[in-house]
């Protein structure tokens, strides 16, 4: 997949009301589901830290300040360089927040309540997982997780990234 397809495919889970532009109520709203998805509470550090990576990453993406990304501002800022340096605390931040039992790593309950609350269908999670468990111990390291969706926004062959966010198939109706 290339990197302006990856690009579409981030942009349109991050744009989730699908008006063409991803809001600051939108992009917050990610924590705020991973949150519950976890049990945490508002006063949890690792609540408040996700937080405020979200804010720094947020006011990076939104560089002029209208309140709104569109695709256009989204591609132009997205990449390897901006998920090295805004995106990473982002997504490693959420990953901690997933990380219930705080080992460094997620199982498939773990993994899945994870990407389903960032609008993942719990389909494609559980492929990812598979894909990124590479040694069948049944856990995702954070810095494995954290390379593959990097590589997927970089443009370059994740086949992680590809399970995360293709369309889910629709079950085959026979009659």
């Amino acid at each position: 997949m290339d990197e302006t397809a990856a690009k579409r495919l981030v942009f349109a889970m991050l744009d989730a009301d699908g008006d063409g532009v991803i809001s600051k109520a939108e992009y917050s709203a990610r924590v705020e589901r991973v949150t519950l998805a976890t049990g945490r509470t508002d006063d949890d550090p690792l609540v408040i830290a996700a937080r405020a990576n979200g804010a720094r990453a947020w006011a990076a993406m939104d560089a002029d300040g209208d309140g709104g990304v569109t695709f256009d501002e989204y591609a132009a800022w997205a990449g390897a360089e901006a998920f090295d340096t805004v995106c990473e605390p982002v997504l490693g931040g959420l990953f901690d927040l997933a990380d219930t039992d705080g080992d460094g790593a997620l199982d498939l309950k773990e993994f899945t309540a994870l990407r389903t609350a960032l609008g993942n269908p719990a389909g494609n999670a559980e492929a990812a997982f598979a894909a990124l468990d590479g040694d069948g111990d049944g856990l995702v390291a954070r810095a494995d997780y954290l390379a593959s969706v990097r590589s997927h926004v970089a443009g370059e062959d994740s086949p992680v990234g590809e399970a995360l966010y293709r369309r889910e198939a629709k079950p085959s109706v026979r009659g």
